[in-house]
């Protein structure tokens, strides 16, 4: 656990000299600012005249913040081990007293903590809501959205992770990266509106934002949701301990 958490507080720290991390957090940070800003005065307007608009909706922001991370999250993986290898610094770790899955843990880990740092900055969106609202948000509906936003980066960055491990060439590890996870994210979904068989609904099932949308982000916790991301997360990191496994017997 000691080696897990060493790897993890390291690319951690790592992120924050790097300018890709930096993009990134502009990126999301900004445009979930604005859609919050355009929602809560959309609120303001209706409220003020009387046209009842109910409080604003949170569901639009959580939204906005998974889809940005299907195109960002590849950008914060590429490097994770990728790099490691390309600089020749996988083989001292690979040599170090290090198993191969707390390497790939830690990795994961770090990249999961940088994307909690900005998850904890968006919790001022709710927060600043509720205090203008009365009684008050549902913060059962909130709270079942950060779940969901947390599942789905740790999907995301776990699969990221195994890619990594795969190349030496960061480009390489983005664009096959990015192409997973539109896959899962918006291309596997599509057999299940145009086939009416039992066929249809492993592809309903394999869909990734159907798990979001339809249940987490509105409010609603299926143990079926969450054991399907914890799969992913688990077939992420052993994928990736293999890679890692694969190169220390080359």
């Amino acid at each position: 656990m000691r080696n897990i958490w060493t790897i993890a507080k390291r690319e951690y720290d790592q992120y924050f000299i790097s300018p890709v991390a930096y993009v990134v957090a502009f990126v999301i940070l900004f445009t979930t600012g604005v859609l919050f800003a355009i929602n809560f005065y959309y609120y303001a307007q209706n409220a003020y005249q009387g046209f009842g608009a109910g409080a604003p909706d949170f569901s639009p922001i959580a939204g906005t913040f998974v889809f940005l991370l299907v195109l960002s999250a590849p950008a914060l993986t590429m490097r994770l081990i990728s790099d490691e290898a390309r600089m020749g610094t996988l083989e001292l770790l690979l040599t170090a007293p290090i198993r191969d899955h707390e390497l790939v843990i830690g990795k994961w880990l770090g990249a999961m903590l940088y994307i909690l740092s900005l998850l904890v900055i968006t919790l001022v969106y709710p927060i600043v809501t509720s205090r203008f609202v009365t009684p008050g948000i549902d913060w059962n509906v909130v709270l079942t959205s950060y779940l969901g936003m947390i599942l789905v980066a740790g999907v995301f960055l776990a699969l990221g992770t195994a890619i990594s491990a795969m190349f030496t060439n960061q480009v390489n590890a983005f664009f096959v990266t990015l192409a997973l996870f539109i896959t899962l994210w918006w291309l596997i979904g599509f057999p299940a509106q145009v086939i009416n068989s039992d066929s249809a609904r492993l592809f309903e099932y394999l869909d990734m934002k159907t798990h979001f949308y339809n249940a987490l982000d509105s409010g609603i916790v299926n143990l079926s949701d969450i054991v399907y991301y914890l799969s992913l997360i688990a077939l992420g990191l052993f994928t990736g301990t293999a890679a890692v496994e694969m190169r220390r017997w080359k």
